[in-house]
């Protein structure tokens, strides 16, 4: 049973850890073209990670996802999946990754004990992939998603960010392949985290329920009772006739936040208590002057733990961009 409960009686049962801000792409609604990363010293050590994550089992959380920036490209990764895989009390290990490197980590990380992964493709076209990614290269990324699939996973899910007039005319192409794959499909709203310099976010914004308008004159959906573990905020269907599912992850249009069971761990140790609010903690701080007192630290957080985002495209409150928050 969860200690984390906030004042609005939210059990907080799963983490996401960002191991790095760094990537490998930059994806035009995540980053600026040329960003400035954390020096190493400001970074949490494996280490420090692995502590931050035990006590937050001990604490009831029952899933950790590893996050970014990107994830493989932080030295060491395989060897911390393997430290939290094997944390009693932890019931599921998962990864978000853009898949670039998957080809060389899926089965290390398999047998470190990750469950499930994400992988993050936004278009299957590789001009269009290049420019949405900057410089990235599509078959990089096709080739980590076999590997996954070799790797026996569990469940493999895409995700894939829709915007309008750049790659909204894929949503079809999208789920098709991730049905001929077995795979799962989430597509996600654009949010507001971040100042960006490749399109402005009101231009390209694009609403869940569209994209299930178009998916409907398709594909037959039907309810799903698919209930994750610790469940994120994606909303499924099931895709008649397939092993797939189609999730949206509507922060814009659809609030979801009365539900939310989570928290974020920066790579520097901000326990970001809310994905679209400040409101923090400096873990870093804690464990370097005292690690001790680390739990009942993290325990009274969860009091000021905001009751939901507000997300206004045309106001840019928070600075931070999406891979220094941590997926």
């Amino acid at each position: 049973m969860s200690q984390l409960i906030d004042s609005f009686d939210r059990h907080i049962r799963y983490l996401r850890l960002s191991v790095t801000d760094r990537c490998n792409l930059r994806c035009t609604y995540c980053m600026a073209e040329d960003m400035t990363f954390l020096p190493k010293s400001r970074v949490l050590s494996l280490e420090e990670m692995a502590l931050v994550s035990q006590a937050f089992v001990d604490l009831g959380v029952e899933k950790i996802r590893l996050t970014g920036g990107e994830p493989l490209v932080r030295n060491g990764i395989v060897e911390l999946a393997q430290k939290l895989g094997d944390l009693d009390g932890l019931h599921e290990l998962v990864m978000t990754t853009n898949g670039v490197l998957l080809d060389k980590f899926a089965l290390p990380l398999r047998d470190a004990g990750m469950s499930r992964v994400n992988i993050s493709i936004d278009s299957l076209r590789a001009d269009r992939f290049k420019a949405l990614t900057r410089f990235g290269q599509l078959d990089d990324v096709l080739r980590g998603i076999d590997a996954a699939r070799d790797a026996g996973f569990e469940r493999i899910k895409l995700n894939a960010v829709l915007l309008k007039g750049t790659n909204d005319d894929e949503v079809i192409e999208l789920t098709q392949f991730a049905v001929d794959k077995g795979l799962d499909i989430s597509f996600i709203e654009e949010m507001p985290l971040g100042e960006i310099d490749g399109h402005s976010r009101t231009d390209t914004a694009v609403e869940s329920r569209s994209l299930r308008a178009q998916l409907d004159d398709h594909f037959s959906l039907v309810a799903s009772d698919f209930k994750d573990l610790a469940s994120g905020p994606s909303r499924y269907l099931k895709i008649a006739n397939s092993d797939s599912k189609v999730g949206f992850i509507s922060p814009m249009s659809d609030n979801f936040c009365g539900s939310c069971n989570r928290v974020r761990v920066t790579a520097e140790g901000l326990l970001l208590l809310c994905l679209g609010n400040e409101h923090s903690l400096d873990l870093r701080a804690i464990i370097r002057d005292d690690p001790t007192t680390l739990k009942d630290a993290i325990v009274a957080s969860m009091q000021r733990k905001p009751e939901r985002h507000y997300f206004d495209p045309n106001d840019i409150t928070i600075t931070r961009h999406m891979s220094a928050t941590g997926g």
